[in-house]
């Protein structure tokens, strides 16, 4: 399903309180408007994926991981741009998120630059 919405939210959803303050605070710096999430489950429940433009996911969450996440999507053919990020990430769990679609896979600690440009590429895809 493309998205209609002019609004290019990006959605975070990540364990992680901390990185996801900081990554609303960037996004917000640069004027993209975005809304955060605990977990993959409370991003599903809030009817926002067909609102969003872009996804920041961590791959390793509590519950649903962020590659279960994106099956998910992509079985209900919500394909959105996901960008993860990952501190526990490996060259096998890297190339089975990009085959699935995503359009980038980042390391923690990753370079806020990069993970902006990723952001503005998604956006305009």
């Amino acid at each position: 399903m493309a998205i209609q919405n002019k609004t290019k939210l990006v959605a975070i959803v990540d364990d992680d309180d901390l990185i996801r303050s900081a990554l609303q605070g960037m996004l917000k710096s640069v004027g993209l408007p975005s809304q955060a999430f605990a977990s993959a489950e409370e991003f599903l429940k809030s009817g926002k994926q067909h609102q969003t433009a872009c996804l920041i996911a961590d791959i390793r969450m509590p519950g649903m991981s962020g590659l279960e996440l994106q099956a998910k999507l992509n079985a209900e053919h919500c394909r959105i741009p996901t960008i993860f990020i990952t501190a526990h990430g490996d060259t096998k769990m890297r190339m089975q998120a990009l085959r699935a679609g995503a359009v980038e896979f980042l390391a923690k600690p990753f370079d806020d630059e990069a993970l902006l440009g990723s952001v503005r590429a998604a956006l305009e895809s």
